[in-house]
């Protein structure tokens, strides 16, 4: 495929581009059709793509566990029981190590994270061709199928852990607590200024790097999927030389996909934990 590109540059730009609906510089609402369209859209643009995308990953999940939990038994289980009773207790002994507290809601949470992350990152591991390709015969134009790639999915699922830790640091220590917590620590009390200056920023901080953690490794994992997908386009001994770089860049990225999603479900907990903590 990447040989019906002009160029190179061509080729990277197409597969870099989300499929974006918005209202187009001529005052009509579509698809854009270029990077210059998707910025001329702003701010109200859409990414249909990685919404469909994260969407149905996440109605997948679901109904894989919906479906295991009914047909579970206390005999000899099915191999997909098994593997969602090793998940839930992988998540549930990462729960017991990291959260401190009582709630109900930390454990299904974090496993909603784990999972939903992971599949979102799983998708990287189709090469970057098929469903453009698909797409593309189908009439249309652009088509990016991992959402984790996206930082406008990166960073929704970031600033509602955010908000959770802010509901929960009201919640536990009250209003005033909360920002006693901000103001007068770690500097003697006199200093509120500067604590709140530091500890704000740290606060702010968490939603910015816990997306741009999970964005960056992701799309630079897509990248190098796309750069290798060029190597096909140059001749036979290009092709079987990035075939072979293609599956070992795809081994090692299970780890990364596994690793991103286990980070991004960890920091959560722990993040949770930290808004339940009350400092003295």
């Amino acid at each position: 495929m990447a040989s019906e590109y002009a160029s190179s540059g061509e080729y990277i730009k197409h597969h870099l581009q989300n499929l974006t609906y918005g209202k187009l510089p001529d005052g009509n609402w579509g698809f854009a059709h270029s990077a210059a369209d998707v910025k001329a859209m702003g701010f109200w643009s859409i990414n249909l793509d990685s919404m469909v995308f994260s969407i149905a990953l996440g109605l997948i999940f679901l109904f894989l566990f919906r479906m295991a939990a009914r047909k579970a038994t206390a005999g000899v289980p099915t191999g997909l029981q098994n593997f969602v009773e090793w998940i839930i207790e992988f998540v549930d002994g990462s729960v017991r190590g990291s959260f401190s507290h009582q709630n109900p809601l930390v454990a299904p949470l974090a496993l909603t994270v784990f999972m939903w992350v992971f599949l979102m990152n799983l998708m990287d591991l189709l090469p970057v061709d098929w469903m453009p390709f698909v797409a593309g015969a189908a009439g249309v134009g652009h088509l990016r199928i991992v959402p984790s790639t996206d930082p406008n999915v990166t960073f929704g699922l970031s600033l509602s852990i955010f908000f959770l830790v802010l509901f929960y640091s009201v919640k536990m220590k009250g209003a005033g607590g909360f920002f006693a917590e901000l103001a007068f620590q770690p500097f003697p009390k006199f200093l509120f200024p500067v604590n709140l200056l530091l500890e704000g920023v740290g606060l702010i901080a968490k939603p910015i790097s816990l997306s741009l953690r999970l964005f960056g490794n992701m799309y630079a994992g897509e990248m190098i999927f796309i750069l290798i997908a060029l190597m096909f386009g140059g001749g036979w001994a290009l092709a079987v030389f990035g075939g072979a770089l293609q599956w070992a860049w795809a081994v090692f990225h299970i780890l990364i996909i596994t690793l991103q999603a286990f980070i991004f479900m960890t920091l959560t907990i722990v993040y949770l934990d930290m808004a339940h903590a009350e400092h003295h």
